[in-house]
């Protein structure tokens, strides 16, 4: 049979249909993920100047009327994406809480509006997520200058710390000193790195304006060389790729977590068999009874994948 000459014919003589489902990724609606969250103020603050963030993002096709069978084409057809964010602020008399609560908000904003919700992941897509990602950190660094600097609400500067991803294609962006892990198999493996003096490689020099996370640190690894909101140019923005595996477990937390819970616990805690909520609680209750001083905020993601 002749057909019209729009383009490249397609020989399906021999060949699976062209919509059969092994041509496409697994939908991510089939991946099942659990969240628990917790955050409590430090001793030494009068305000909780962390903020966190969980959300879920989806589409979904409803069939309204047809006259197909139900096992031809479904009543309704989802898929999701799952977010992570973590802010951490820095300021001398409460501006931290107003940068970090700045940080968020922005970010869902771009997300909402600029977000171009990719749900399946391949090479391309994942280069064209991480560069919009790069971009939407930008703008936010560069809302917090300005606010700043037009002292509205007089934000400081602030950490900025996102995993976020759909199926088994999972991201993060990184900006400061709070970290995000991966357990696997009962191993603990950091995402992120610091970005603090004793962060950098001993070759690396700063070229940005060190930030000082209160008046009272002077160890490396509080002095920052990156935040959003900092002076100068701006930050380095790290941003990776990777892929889940069932049972995977995401930690994103604070730096009053990480001060003063050694890896090892971290990883006991993450790699039990515990609920989400339960693992995030725990390690939140462990850190404040550990000392306190500093607000602590941990958000765990538990990963179940179909086989």
């Amino acid at each position: 049979m002749d057909r019209p000459d729009d383009g490249d014919p397609v020989d399906l003589t021999g060949s699976a249909l062209p919509f059969e489902a092994v041509e496409f990724p697994p939908p991510s609606a089939t991946v099942r993920v659990t969240f628990g969250a917790h955050s409590r103020r430090g001793r030494m603050h009068a305000v909780n100047e962390d903020h966190y963030l969980v959300l879920r993002l989806g589409r979904h096709q409803e069939t309204l009327m047809t006259s197909l069978p139900e096992q031809v084409i479904a009543a309704r057809f989802d898929e999701y994406g799952y977010a992570m964010v973590v802010a951490d602020g820095m300021g001398v008399t409460g501006e931290g809480e107003a940068a970090s609560h700045l940080a968020t908000k922005t970010l869902v904003h771009l997300v909402r509006h600029f977000g171009k919700w990719d749900l399946r992941v391949d090479d391309r897509v994942a280069e064209s997520v991480m560069a919009r990602v790069e971009g939407f950190y930008r703008h936010v660094d560069a809302t917090v200058k300005q606010h700043r600097d037009a002292g509205a609400s007089h934000p400081d500067q602030t950490t900025l710390t996102a995993v976020f991803g759909a199926g088994r294609d999972v991201f993060f962006a990184h900006v400061g000193h709070s970290r995000a892990y991966l357990s696997r198999d009962g191993q603990l493996m950091r995402l992120t790195r610091d970005h603090t003096l004793r962060g950098k490689r001993a070759s690396t020099v700063a070229t940005a304006p060190l930030v000082d996370v209160n008046i009272s640190a002077r160890d490396l690894a509080h002095v920052l060389t990156d935040t959003i909101g900092m002076r100068g140019l701006g930050p380095t923005i790290d941003i990776e790729h990777f892929q889940l595996c069932d049972d995977d477990r995401v930690l994103v937390c604070t730096n009053g977590l990480t001060d003063v819970l050694d890896e090892a616990s971290v990883g006991k805690i993450l790699a039990s068999d515990w609920s989400a909520d339960k693992q995030a609680r725990s390690l939140v209750d462990l850190a404040m009874g550990a000392g306190g001083n500093d607000d602590v905020t941990a958000i765990v993601a538990r990963y179940q994948l179909p086989s």
